[in-house]
């Protein structure tokens, strides 16, 4: 359990920048995981040059979070206590940091219109960003910007686009449901926690759900020291898309490759095994051989598709690996 009184040097910060002329109110965050800082680096130059007069907001406002999980990104890990980007919600009771962290930080989401939020992810790979869902009414993730999201993503200065995550990850929700049943009080709390579906929301859900728009920008690979300029143009277009600084409109990226996360396939085992090294984007093609359960059981593509965010580390009730397949939205 964390005591705030116990780490005095910890602290959230952030920086607005307003102008006196009405617009839209923007956020952007790095260090959500505390070592993924491209988003820190690209949000600290944007800084500078407002500062040094070579951009200026001349509508609405901005605010940057450079560093959202200071405990992290002082440790230089992924977490404090926990990945702060699930069960993103306040609380009345917080314990673990990263429950102050969501304290402090949801409000601020919900004082603002949109939010760019920048990460890296671990394994080899170019940059692509993630958007909510289309248009609904649905239980799940109603949602009435999609057209929003989809402008600013094309802005960003990518060629990748990925939807599908909350719908899925509900998916996956059900099916570990039904999988603790039959396990009784023998379930650990992991296996509790993956079970919830609540635990699916991070900062563009949250987002979302008090009135905004939102995505996440996987600027690349933590070490590529490509990423924090993928994160500084990001932003900069962001802006200008946005009417916050002049310059006109970006051009939006023609060749964008559109992809949905349509299912989530978990460990359930601790001895289920990937049949290759995968790393997120590998096309797969139907029949293609994914993994081997514990039992030899194999796990075959059902359809041509990609994996993403494969895990070998992954425990057992935990999600192993997901499955995209081709999307029309961006076409």
């Amino acid at each position: 359990m964390f005591s705030p009184a116990e780490s005095p040097s910890l602290h959230f910060k952030s920086i607005s920048y307003s102008s006196p002329q009405a617009g839209p109110r923007l956020l952007v965050t790095g260090a959500v995981h505390g070592n993924e800082t491209c988003g820190t680096k690209g949000i600290r130059r944007v800084m500078e040059e407002i500062e040094a007069g070579n951009l200026n907001i001349v509508a609405g406002s901005v605010t940057f979070v450079p560093i959202a999980n200071p405990l992290a990104y002082q440790r230089g890990e992924r977490s404090g206590e926990r990945n702060l980007n699930r069960k993103l919600q306040p609380t009345a009771e917080p314990e673990e940091f990263e429950d102050y962290v969501a304290n402090w930080l949801c409000p601020l989401m919900a004082q603002h219109e949109v939010l760019l939020d920048l990460h890296s992810f671990r394994g080899e790979g170019e940059a692509f960003v993630m958007v909510g869902p289309e248009n609904n009414e649905g239980a799940v993730e109603p949602f009435k910007f999609a057209a929003q999201e989809k402008a600013m993503a094309l802005r960003l200065g990518v060629n990748r686009f990925i939807d599908g995550w909350l719908s899925t990850y509900a998916r996956g929700v059900e099916r570990r449901r039904q999988h603790l049943a039959t396990l009784g009080d023998k379930a650990d709390a992991a296996q509790l926690l993956n079970a919830d579906p609540q635990f699916g929301v991070g900062t563009t859900e949250y987002m979302r759900s008090v009135g905004g728009y939102a995505m996440t920008l996987e600027c690349g690979q933590h070490q590529d020291p490509r990423a924090p300029e993928v994160a500084y143009r990001a932003i900069v277009n962001t802006l200008a898309h946005l009417g916050l600084i002049a310059g006109g409109d970006p051009e939006p990226v023609r060749n964008m490759e559109a992809l949905r996360i349509y299912d989530v396939v978990d460990k359930v085992h601790k001895d289920d095994r990937f049949s290759r090294p995968w790393s997120s984007f590998d096309e797969l093609k139907k029949g293609d051989l994914i993994g081997t359960r514990n039992d030899g059981t194999p796990v075959f593509a059902e359809i041509d598709g990609r994996i993403i965010f494969p895990d070998t580390n992954a425990h057992a009730g935990e999600e192993w690996f997901y499955l995209t397949k081709a999307s029309s939205r961006v076409s």
